[in-house]
């Protein structure tokens, strides 16, 4: 039986409506309420796992088969990176207590204000790359510029190696800072080594993501992001505290002494 869609006023003769897509109307009832629930619990989790699993087996593989187009069955990657960073984010400040303990170790060289900010950038890492995912995407569309992929497709593809270095950092890291804890030495030897993988990473999944392309090539790439990223770090830093001396004055410097 003909019906008019309530969304688009269209004449509705099957189960959609053949304009706008919109389902024919139907009051909701339990059959709605599970359907719901068992739609928003398979299939997120399914896409979630899926994405997850492809990723740690190959996440620059991963990348460029949704980028070209295989995308169905995968979590959205600028989501998933999201996710896995609130996740970080969460292990590293209540279960490991990383802003204190890289707080009580650095205290020590620096003054109290530059310890409360390198406690902050490194507790929450993983959060501030995705912040910064645009800024990135324009390094890397520049430095790969004739590879192939535009700006966007470059926001996605450091999605998938954002949630790639999360997941190592929250499947191997995590665990080990953990363990060695209580050992100050042994746990900031673990947590610099967490960091220098980095660069690592960045070959791994460039390489599956440029399969056709030398080795040779893909670390030359890297060390031109790493350098790239590290001088335009160093310029907002400089930026930043030129602009705290031009508000604060001379108790600007006193932020930066080391106590006394």
């Amino acid at each position: 039986m003909a019906s008019t869609c309530l969304n688009c006023q269209a004449i509705i003769t099957e189960n959609f409506c053949s304009n706008c897509g919109q389902k024919k109307f139907k009051r909701i009832d339990r059959k709605y309420v599970v359907d719901e629930a068992q739609y928003l619990l398979v299939h997120t989790n399914k896409g979630f796992l899926y994405s997850v699993k492809n990723i740690l087996k190959n996440p620059g593989k991963t990348a460029r088969d949704f980028i070209d187009g295989n995308r169905v069955n995968h979590y959205k990657p600028i989501l998933l990176a999201f996710v896995l960073s609130g996740v970080s984010a969460f292990i590293s400040y209540k279960v490991l207590n990383l802003n204190e303990l890289l707080g009580q170790f650095t205290a020590q060289m620096n003054g109290a204000n530059a310890n409360k900010a390198l406690s902050f950038l490194s507790s929450y890492n993983s959060v501030i790359m995705l912040a910064f995912l645009p800024v990135l995407a324009i390094f890397t569309s520049i430095i790969f510029r004739k590879w192939g992929q535009n700006y966007y497709e470059h926001i996605v593809m450091n999605a998938f190696g954002l949630s790639c270095y999360t997941l190592v950092t929250i499947i191997i890291s995590y665990p080990i800072l953990y363990v060695v804890r209580g050992n100050m030495g042994l746990f900031m030897k673990v947590f610099t080594a967490s960091t220098l993988i980095i660069p690592f990473l960045f070959v791994w999944f460039y390489k599956g993501f440029y399969p056709e392309k030398s080795i040779g090539k893909i670390i030359l790439k890297v060390l031109l992001i790493i350098v790239t990223v590290f001088l335009a770090y160093m310029a907002v830093i400089f930026i930043a505290v030129i602009l705290i001396g031009i508000i604060k004055g001379p108790e600007a410097l006193k932020m930066l002494q080391q106590p006394k």
